[in-house]
C-alpha cells in the first residue's frame, strides 16, 4: 500500500522537478489560458517563487476547509525593493501597475516590499515585464528562497550612520535573488544588513543580521559587522544568535552565502514545514553559537576574528519619521507614517512627484510599513511635510500612528482569522482620541492568526488574532501579548491571558496605558513597566478587574508563507 506523501515532500518533490525561475514561459501560457486552467503546482508551490501567491476570499481560513480558506482567481504580487531604495520613477510605475491591474490598493510590507493586489493571469506578464523595465522585480519575493535584503533605508544620508552597507545588499540581492544555485532551500530565507546605530532594520529577528560595529586594527580604525543568525519569528519565535565574529567588509558576501549554503544543506529541516527555519536548528535540534559558528567556518573556508564589543539601541524609534538633517550639507529626509502601510494608486502617485518637486526624486521604503523622502533640501521640508500630511502621510505622527504595523489579515490571506487593516486604522484613531498627548515610544502591532506576520511578538502591545462567540455569532477578537521588544531590551512578548473582542480592544489598552501612567516609576518606560508587573496584574489592567487568564490556543493552520512580506 503506497504512502500518502505529507505536504512537505510533496513541497520537496516539486522543488527538485523544476526551478521556477527558469519557467516564466508557463506563467506566460497562463495568461492565455485563464486561472482555472493553472496547475495546482503552480497554484500553491511555483509561483511564490515569482512573487506571486493566490488570494483569499476575504473569509480568510475559517471560510474553508483543512486549514486554509478558499482562493479567488486573482493573485497577489510582491515587489522586491532591496534597502527599501526606490526612484520615483518606480514609484510612479508601482502606482500605475495598481491603478490598472490592482483596484488602485497596494500595501508596503515589513520587509520594504510593495504588494499588488487583485492581479489577473491575464495581467501578470505584463506586470513582471513592466516591472523589469523599471529595474524591479518580483524574484524571490516569496518562495523557499532568500527574500528581499533589508537595510537601513537612510543609509549614505543619516548624519549619524556607522556606516553604509547599502552598497552590500545590493550586491547580496543582485547575486542571490534568481541566482539557481539558491532556489531550493528549505523554506525562506531573511538577511538584513544595517550600518545605522537604531539597528532599524530588525536584525534580531532575521536568519542573518550584520549590524555595523568598528575596532581597532593595526593602529587603524576598521569598520566590520557583528553577525547573527537564525533569528525569526511565527510559532516560535526566536530571537537571533550573536556569534562571536567580526565580520569584516570583504568577507559579507560570502558571510550571506555561507549561511544560506548551511540552511541549504540543513536535510533534516526539510520534513516538516513548519520546522524548516534555521532557528530550529537552535529550537529542536541542540546548535549553539559555537557548533554554529564552527560549521560557517567550515563552509566559508575562513575562521573570523573575535567579535568587538558592540551598543545595542536602547529605547528608540527605529523608524526614521520626521524631518531628519543629512550627512549632505543642505539636504534632509522626510519620513511620513503609513498607517499600517496602506497606500493607493493615487497617493504613491503623488508622493513621486512630490519626491520630485521637492527633492531629488529618491525615495525609501522601510520595514515598520512607512514612506520617506530623501535629499530634500532644507528649505522644502516644511512644505513637503504639510503636502505628505495632507495626504494622509503624517510626518509629525502619534505613538500609536507611528508605531502600527498589521499584516493582510483576512481581507486577502487564505490563513487569516481577522481583518486587519481597517481594524488597525480605526484603533489608532480611537487611542489617539482616548489618550490624547501620550507622549511614549509603542510599538502596536496586528497580526491576523498567531503566526505573527504583523510581527506581534516583538510589540509592546502584540494583538493576535482570534475568533470568539458574541451573542451567538463569531467575531473578531485579540490576544494580548505584551513586553516585546528589540535591542538592549530584546524580550519575546508574553501571552498574559487576556483575550476580548475586536470592538472591546481600544478601551482595553486605554485602561493599561492609563494604568501605567498613574504608577510608572520616574523616567520608567513601557518595556520596563511591564517587566516589573506580573501577567496576573496585566491582565487585570486591561480588563479593569482580576480576570481568569484565557489560554493561547496553538495555531490550527500552517504558518502562513505569503503575507508576512
Amino acid at each position: 500500500m503506497a504512502t500518502k506523501e505529507t505536504k512537505a515532500q510533496r513541497v520537496e518533490r516539486l522543488k527538485r522537478e523544476k526551478n521556477p525561475w527558469e519557467a516564466l514561459e508557463e506563467i506566460r501560457g497562463f495568461a492565455r489560458v485563464g486561472f482555472p486552467a493553472i496547475p495546482p503546482e503552480w497554484l500553491g508551490t511555483y509561483m511564490r517563487w515569482w512573487g506571486v501567491y493566490t488570494q483569499g476570499d476575504g473569509a480568510g481560513v475559517l471560510g474553508g476547509a483543512n486549514g486554509e480558506g478558499k482562493a479567488l482567481p486573482y493573485f497577489m504580487v510582491r515587489i522586491r525593493i532591496p534597502n527599501g531604495i526606490l526612484r520615483s520613477s518606480q514609484l510612479r510605475a508601482i502606482a500605475d501597475l495598481s491603478r490598472r491591474f490592482g483596484r488602485g490598493v497596494a500595501d508596503i510590507t515589513v520587509r520594504q516590499n510593495f504588494q499588488l493586489h487583485w492581479v489577473t493571469p491575464e495581467a501578470l506578464p505584463e506586470v513582471l515585464e513592466t516591472l523589469q523595465q523599471q529595474g524591479l522585480t518580483t524574484l524571490g519575493a516569496c518562495g523557499d528562497v532568500i527574500r528581499n535584503i533589508t537595510g537601513c533605508p537612510v543609509a549614505g544620508l543619516d548624519a549619524d550612520e556607522i556606516c553604509d552597507p547599502s552598497p552590500l545588499a545590493l550586491e547580496a540581492s543582485r547575486l542571490l535573488a534568481g541566482n539557481a544555485e539558491f532556489y531550493n532551500l528549505p523554506r525562506k530565507f531573511k538577511v538584513s544588513l544595517t550600518g545605522c546605530r537604531d539597528w532599524c532594520s530588525y536584525p534580531e529577528i532575521n536568519d542573518v543580521g550584520l549590524t555595523a560595529v568598528t575596532r581597532q586594527f593595526r593602529g587603524q580604525t576598521e569598520t566590520g559587522f557583528s553577525l547573527r543568525v537564525a533569528g525569526g519569528l511565527s510559532t516560535d519565535p526566536h530571537l537571533a544568535v550573536r556569534l562571536n565574529a567580526f565580520v569584516r567588509w570583504n568577507q559579507v558576501i560570502d558571510t550571506i552565502r555561507g549561511v544560506a549554503e548551511l540552511f541549504r544543506t540543513a536535510d533534516g529541516l526539510r520534513e516538516h514545514r513548519e520546522r524548516a527555519r534555521l532557528k530550529f536548528l537552535f529550537l529542536r535540534e541542540g546548535w549553539t553559537a559555537e557548533t554554529f559558528q564552527t560549521e560557517l567556518e567550515r563552509v566559508v573556508g575562513f575562521k573570523f576574528d573575535p567579535a568587538e564589543q558592540e551598543l545595542a539601541p536602547h529605547d528608540i524609534y527605529r523608524d526614521h519619521i520626521g524631518i531628519h538633517p543629512q550627512k549632505q550639507e543642505g539636504l534632509s529626509f522626510v519620513g511620513a507614517a503609513v498607517v499600517r502601510g496602506r497606500v493607493s494608486a493615487d497617493q504613491l502617485q503623488a508622493v513621486a512627484e512630490l519626491s520630485e518637486r521637492f527633492g531629488s526624486g529618491d525615495l525609501r521604503t522601510t520595514v515598520m510599513q512607512n514612506l520617506l523622502v530623501v535629499n530634500v533640501p532644507h528649505h522644502n521640508t516644511s512644505s513637503l511635510a504639510k503636502e505628505l500630511t495632507d495626504l494622509g502621510f503624517p510626518v509629525q505622527a502619534s505613538p500609536f500612528v507611528r508605531g502600527a504595523i498589521a499584516c493582510s489579515g483576512t481581507e486577502f490571506c487564505k490563513l487569516a482569522i481577522t481583518e486587519t487593516k481597517g481594524f488597525s486604522r480605526w484603533l489608532t484613531e480611537e487611542l489617539d482620541d482616548r489618550l490624547p498627548g501620550f507622549d511614549q515610544e509603542l510599538k502596536l502591532h496586528v497580526t491576523g492568526c498567531p503566526n505573527s506576520c504583523g510581527q506581534h511578538w516583538i510589540a509592546d502591545i502584540g494583538l493576535e488574532g482570534k475568533k470568539i462567540k458574541s451573542n451567538g455569532a463569531l467575531v473578531d477578537a485579540y490576544y494580548f501579548c505584551l513586553g516585546g521588544s528589540v535591542g538592549a531590551l530584546q524580550s519575546i512578548a508574553r501571552p498574559v491571558g487576556y483575550r476580548c473582542s475586536a470592538q472591546e480592544v481600544p478601551e482595553a489598552i486605554e485602561r493599561l496605558l492609563r494604568q501605567y501612567r498613574v504608577t510608572r516609576e520616574p523616567g520608567e518606560n513601557l518595556r520596563r513597566y511591564f517587566a516589573r508587573h506580573s501577567n496576573e496584574e496585566l491582565r487585570q489592567f486591561l480588563a479593569g478587574q482580576q480576570v481568569d487568564p484565557v489560554e493561547r490556543d496553538l495555531p490550527a493552520a500552517a504558518a502562513p508563507h505569503t503575507v508576512e512580506g
